[in-house]
């Protein structure tokens, strides 16, 4: 019996970013990051990536683009974004009893495009 697919899987938004998430992730493993969560889902949003560095809870905001062209992957956390996602935090962050870690936010910027290789820019701390 083969597996239902969701509407959300085959929307080619959701599948750039999947490919962006995955990507982002290797990266971060590549340096040294544990990951604890992927798509962690809260009552006030969705956090792409919840990994460990060192001493630090790091929550990731991954930012997929076919191309930088007109703008950059990360000039798209806006201040909104961020409260959003601080508030996630805070959620995760009590959920598992992690209230006195150390905390820091990255956004990882993927751009993928139709043909050629994937561009991957970390910006660590970023807010």
């Amino acid at each position: 019996m083969a597996a239902q697919r969701n509407s959300r899987d085959a929307d080619p938004r959701h599948v750039l970013g999947a490919q962006g998430e995955a990507l982002a992730e290797s990266h971060l493993r590549n340096l040294g990051y544990k990951l604890l969560a992927r798509r962690f889902s809260t009552p006030v949003g969705e956090i792409d990536l919840v990994m460990r560095d060192a001493g630090a809870i790091v929550f990731v905001e991954v930012k997929s683009l076919r191309s930088d062209r007109w703008s950059d992957p990360e000039s798209r956390v806006t201040p909104a974004k961020q409260r959003k996602l601080q508030s996630a935090a805070e959620w995760y962050l009590n959920r598992h009893r992690l209230a006195a870690r150390a905390v820091r936010f990255d956004v990882v910027a993927a751009v993928i495009p139709e043909n050629g290789d994937p561009q991957i820019v970390h910006f660590p701390d970023a807010f």
